[in-house]
């Protein structure tokens, strides 16, 4: 995802071909957080990159041909935490200055989602503002608490059933990789000016405590 395209990289060459542009997003907006839904499609959404946000961004998915469709029109802030349970019929979504995190039926061969439910809402910042996630194989929403230097794991129904320091204050985004899923590797912000940690920016990896769930592959035809 470039500020308002989407290109292809090829890993073996380098080169980026043009697969979309989004011509309505709002010229205040970029793109943001990004992931592979069980459905085969890129799904991106956008946010409000000016100081003083408004929910003028929206969510989109973008098809192996490049076809763009926009399952949220407008109303959010920074769309954030995109995440599919291992069987690929629950979808989580947060919005990380809204602050929450809404939970969907999904259809993993259409892509159609239904049955809307806010499992969370007015996040503290102490607990941690949600933005990028996973899920794990039990189906549990792991959430980068920004604001608080935390991974959060939410059940399905919005309990935080666990919370793990990380050696940052601002962690971005979990990712379950490996052979077995059971390698846990978090990005961060380094943000300008002082930094609470020296390690702000860094990408760190660990063993996860649970496996994760498989993240689909792009369905490019």
């Amino acid at each position: 995802a470039l500020e308002r395209a989407l290109v292809v990289l090829h890993p073996d060459t380098g080169t980026l071909s043009p697969l979309a542009d989004l011509p309505d997003e709002p010229a205040s907006n970029r793109l943001n957080d990004g992931k592979v839904g069980p459905d085969g499609a890129f799904w991106v959404g956008s946010m409000d990159d000016r100081p003083e946000k408004e929910p003028v961004a929206s969510l989109y998915r973008i098809d192996g041909r490049g076809r763009v469709t926009q399952p949220i029109a407008g109303g959010l802030i920074i769309s954030n935490g995109l995440a599919w349970s291992p069987d690929g019929g629950t979808m989580f979504h947060s919005d990380s200055r809204g602050p929450w995190i809404d939970r969907y039926a999904f259809e993993p061969v259409s892509g159609r989602m239904s049955d809307r439910t806010r499992i969370a809402s007015g996040i503290a910042e102490e607990t941690g503002r949600p933005d990028g996630a996973a899920c794990d194989s039990r189906g549990r929403y792991w959430s980068a608490g920004v604001t608080a230097g935390k991974l959060n794991v939410w059940s399905r129904d919005g309990a935080i059933e666990e919370s793990y320091p990380t050696p940052v204050p601002a962690p971005t985004m979990p990712c379950f990789c490996g052979d077995d899923l059971r390698t846990l590797v978090m990005t961060s912000l380094r943000r300008d000016g002082c930094e609470a940690s020296s390690h702000s920016g860094s990408v760190f990896i660990g063993h996860a405590p649970v496996a994760g769930a498989p993240v689909a592959r792009w369905a490019d035809v």
